[in-house]
């Protein structure tokens, strides 16, 4: 089955993440909200607070103050701070285990802008500053960890979700076994 039929695919059966995909991406997101607001806190404060170098390629406060700091006149820090938290109720377990597709494409949607915002500003410290943030590739490095998390976890969600998965073994009798030896195998 292609991942477009996995992801689009009206299911008969409820859909249901794996295991692993929320305590991931809270922890991300979390991670991240703290990164994004120690840059918003040097951008509002002064860039000196930001414990980086100030000289070479690893200037953090070259790169928070640059022209590329600000996106549609906002801060950078302060988009990246409201793209984590939008993320992380985005990716508490009620959210994940919700079954009305538009959250799963609301999470899908927010993780790419992410990634395209992420790829703007790394080409902007390489190209551009010619120079690289420390706390800002933390930053990078976490969205693209969560792109990974959130595409892969609603790719395998989608088909993991069968009669099979809620099936127990106390509800198969021996009789049962007996009568049908293929009954336990699942699907083939």
């Amino acid at each position: 089955m292609s991942i477009a039929t996995r992801l689009f695919k009206p299911t008969e059966t409820a859909w249901k993440p794996p295991r692993w995909a929320s305590p991931i991406s809270l922890l991300l997101c979390v991670v991240g909200i703290a990164t994004a607001t120690y840059l918003t806190y040097a951008h509002y404060s002064d860039p000196s607070v930001l414990a980086c170098s100030d000289k070479g390629a690893v200037n953090c406060a070259k790169v928070t103050t640059s022209d590329q700091s600000h996106f549609l006149g906002m801060p950078v820090a302060v988009l990246g701070l409201a793209f984590f938290l939008g993320m992380t109720v985005l990716c508490l377990p009620q959210a994940w285990k919700r079954q009305e597709p538009i959250v799963r494409y609301a999470r899908l949607a927010a993780v790419v802008v992410g990634l395209g915002m992420i790829l703007w500003l790394i080409y902007a410290e390489l190209a551009i500053i010619d120079a690289i943030c420390v706390y800002c590739t933390i930053v990078h490095g976490l969205t693209l960890a969560l792109f990974f998390v959130v595409v892969i976890a609603t790719v395998l969600g989608s088909g993991s979700a069968s009669v099979y998965d809620d099936f127990d073994d106390d509800d198969l009798e021996d009789d049962d076994l007996e009568e049908d030896p293929q009954a336990f195998e699942g699907p083939g």
